[in-house]
């Protein structure tokens, strides 16, 4: 794979607003010198403990540890590597990238690559151009309009129209310079089968581009507006591009947008999800015609831990909702279902309830289990014994989710009354052939390794002072540079991740602690001690700079160090543990003072 420049790399990092770059995802408010907080985009709070430094721009969480930089974030939030993210983020803020020298092979596919892309855009804008501008997109446009669907929203998302005739994408592309090869890895053009020529494979549609991540468009959805077109709905084959299955409708721009409410709605239809999107429900996303797959889930979880299914209630909408449970569970993703009236969709209920109506059906939103074990109720056959036994076959993979809980018990006394059976018979039934299975967690973990690496909050409290010292070293560069020097990193540090970073910040890097030295070794290639860095540079921007805080925390370490050479000292015969300690009492009266002194400081901002 081809690796971009450093230089690249530096540009990018540049470029970027970091504060516009995180707000997208959560609402920041100043909180220091030199420091933004709000929630945490990656677990559940309500006391903002995430903090990002505008300037260094890194961020960290002190609830759950996730910490990196502008890059890290990117991987997190858009589920993409670190090309990936250093790709997005040069399209996002005009930055042209500079490739390392590349093996050919590679270069020719990456280059055919982004001809067959830049293809795709062309056909896209052509597409949309002509649903607005030619008279034979006119009852294309009046669909469009009777779905209550405006020209503003239609427009975001590139919706277009293929004209009837044969060869016009063929015709066009051939023009711009695109081969016929082209066409059909792209999927614009087939061959036909009675005499081999070439043709547009989409005519008289409306087009629906899908889109990944990044808002590339890698092929289309297509509906057809003759009566006699079969089918009506038709998607791009898999090729070179595309590939069924792996991504959602809509999902590039549902994503921040989801990422902040910490849920997003998942739909059926194209227009389903623009309606949604027109509503000012911008966090809904489309199923895209395909069975929902475990790469689609993986794209739900990387946007939110909860799912709101708002899906046709007939029986593929159910399939779709079972299929949705299975992967769901494995993703620990929280499942709710949002209950529309018989035979609509959200694009109906928009459009003849308003948004109100379907704003209240999302608030009305019930857990998977609850809806699944009240529509099996509803829909079961109560007056034989045989009805009852089935419906109680159908619950008993939905009670095998559920591990004992209120949940559980709630729902098996409502199993109960329904059927007439007493409680104990009922769990008894629903307990057989491998209840108790994990039930699908909405948390995410509090604990271990967040985004950048592994945890930096696994440190012990002795390490607090030394964390301490060395995000004072990093407010105050000047003053931190010079206490550095006068300390042995070996001895006043007891953390190797600490000591690190001691040596890391006093190798010239305390203004820009995230600079990566050229060469093997780089921070890319320790993620722990990139973790922690982020950490210290959001802690050091909580206040202004105090360089007789930095002095009394570098006394602390002295002491600390005093305090264990003490110890190991009494346990060795030749070890002078009075000269230790009488310049262990030397250091306590210079802590006293420098400790004075920043009470003094304190007291006298304070009046």
């Amino acid at each position: 794979m081809a690796l971009y420049t450093n230089d690249s790399k530096d540009r990018v990092r540049e470029a970027v607003d970091f504060v516009e770059l995180v707000s997208a995802c959560t609402e920041l408010r100043r909180a220091g010198p030199a420091r933004y907080e709000g929630l945490c985009p990656f677990h559940d709070e309500r006391t903002p403990s995430f903090g990002i430094d505008p300037t260094q721009k890194v961020y960290y969480c002190f609830g759950c540890q996730s910490s990196g930089d502008v890059f890290t974030f990117v991987q997190e939030t858009e589920g993409v590597d670190f090309k990936g993210a250093l790709e997005l983020l040069a399209d996002r803020y005009g930055v042209e990238l500079e490739r390392e020298q590349e093996d050919p092979g590679e270069a020719d596919r990456r280059r055919r690559r982004e001809r067959l892309l830049e293809l795709l855009t062309r056909t896209t804008a052509y597409y949309e151009r002509y649903l607005w501008e030619s008279t034979e997109a006119g009852k294309a446009r009046e669909y469009l309009e009777g779905r209550g669907l405006g020209e503003e929203i239609l427009r975001e998302f590139h919706v277009g129209y293929a004209p009837s005739a044969w060869d016009r994408v063929l015709m066009a592309s051939r023009t711009g310079g695109f081969s016929v090869e082209e066409l059909y890895s792209t999927g614009l053009a087939q061959r036909s089968k009675e005499n081999g020529q070439p043709y547009d494979r989409f005519r008289s549609r409306i087009m629906f581009p899908l889109t990944d991540t990044r808002g590339r468009v890698l092929g289309f959805g297509a509906r057809a507006m003759g009566e006699e077109q079969r089918p009506k709905y038709l998607n791009t084959s898999d090729n070179d591009v595309y590939h069924k299955g792996l991504h959602l409708y809509g999902a590039d721009l549902a994503r921040a947008a989801a990422t902040r409410a910490g849920e997003v709605i998942l739909c059926e239809g194209y227009t389903d999800t623009i309606a949604l999107h027109q509503a000012g429900m911008r966090n809904a996303v489309g199923l895209m015609g395909t069975a929902l797959t475990g790469e689609q889930v993986g794209e739900l979880a990387r946007m939110a831990q909860t799912v709101l299914l708002a899906l046709d209630a007939d029986s593929a909408g159910q399939e779709a909702m079972l299929r949705a449970s299975s992967l769901a569970a494995k993703r620990k993703l929280e499942l709710r279902v949002v209950a529309l009236p018989e035979g609509t969709d959200p694009a109906d209920l928009l459009q003849r309830e308003g948004a109100e109506a379907m704003t209240a059906a999302v608030a009305k939103s019930v857990p998977f289990v609850r809806f699944r074990v009240e529509r099996v109720l509803a829909g079961g056959d109560h007056s034989s014994p045989e009805g009852r036994d089935r419906m109680i076959e159908e619950l008993r993979p939905v009670f095998a989710t559920l591990p004992p809980s209120a949940m559980r018990m709630e729902l098996t006394r409502m199993v109960s009354g329904a059927l007439a059976l007493s409680e104990s018979l009922t769990e008894g039934l629903l307990a057989a052939e491998g209840a108790g299975a994990q039930r699908p967690s909405a948390a995410r973990p509090a604990g271990g390794s967040g985004p950048g690496g592994p945890s930096a909050g696994g440190l012990s409290r002795r390490e607090d002072t030394e964390r301490e010292f060395l995000a004072l070293c990093i407010a105050s560069p000047e003053q931190g540079a010079r206490a550095l020097e006068s300390i042995d990193v070996d001895e006043h540090f007891a953390s190797e991740l600490l000591r690190r970073a001691a040596r890391h910040l006093r190798d010239g890097n305390l203004s820009e602690p995230m600079a990566d030295p050229p060469g093997p070794g780089g921070l890319e290639e320790d993620p722990e001690l990139k973790g922690l860095l982020a950490e210290l540079i959001v802690q050091s921007g909580r206040e202004a700079p105090r360089p007789a805080m930095l002095e009394v925390q570098r006394l602390q370490l002295e002491m600390a160090r005093m305090d264990r050479k003490i110890h190991q000292a009494r346990g060795q015969q030749d070890g002078d543990v009075n000269e230790l300690a009488q310049r262990r009492a030397e250091v306590k009266r210079d802590f006293d003072r420098a400790y004075g002194q920043v009470l003094e400081e304190t007291g006298n901002r304070a009046g």
